[in-house]
């Protein structure tokens, strides 16, 4: 071979090497970017994980906390009937000495005692009876000349007042109101003047 042969040799050869060196660079670079959309891939598909497990996580929370609810509801629940039913037992085992007293009165007045001993009697056993509930915290609402009020009075009679100084003022009290505590159980009935 002449040295142009290898000249013509070389420069095809050159030219071969060329040609493979871009595709090589393009293989490479298709090789990144396959690699980069890879690579984007797993990282939502580690997002995806990371957002499921967080997902997994905040349900298991919820469902404690509504499991506590539930508990705590039942509980107080529980409690409650409990307080009330202490609070029944603890009347009723102070109102028995008054019904121990009514029982007593009952047998004198069938061995004939005097009929004003008897009254008399009474009127003791409905004192203490009263003092008992005022000490479970029952009070009577006053009507004597107060203002007609709402909160614990309920009209059932409107009555032509005397005077002036009577108007909406109660005249008469039909049935007494009581309050338990701060709470109105029962609006004392009242005729009030106009």
């Amino acid at each position: 071979m002449s040295t142009q042969e290898e000249k013509k040799m070389t420069d095809e050869e050159l030219i071969n090497a060329a040609e493979e060196t871009v595709e090589n660079t393009e293989n490479v670079e298709n090789t990144q970017e396959q690699e980069e959309p890879l690579s984007e891939m797993d990282q939502l598909k580690a997002q995806l994980a990371e957002a499921e497990a967080k997902i997994a996580e905040l349900q298991d929370r919820y469902l404690r906390q509504a499991a506590e609810f539930d508990n705590y509801r039942k509980r107080t629940m529980k409690e409650k009937a409990d307080l009330i039913k202490s609070a029944a037992e603890k009347v009723m085992v102070a109102e028995l000495p008054i019904v121990d007293d009514m029982d007593r009165a009952l047998d004198n007045m069938e061995k004939g005692m005097d009929a004003d001993a008897c009254i008399e009697g009474f009127k003791l056993i409905a004192q203490k009876f009263k003092n008992t509930l005022a000490q479970q915290g029952l009070e009577k609402i006053d009507t004597d000349g107060q203002d007609f009020d709402t909160d614990y009075h309920e009209a059932i009679a409107l009555i032509p007042a005397p005077t002036e100084e009577l108007k909406g003022k109660i005249l008469d009290c039909v049935q007494a109101g009581y309050k338990l505590g701060d709470k109105v159980i029962r609006h004392a009935k009242v005729a009030v003047g106009q």
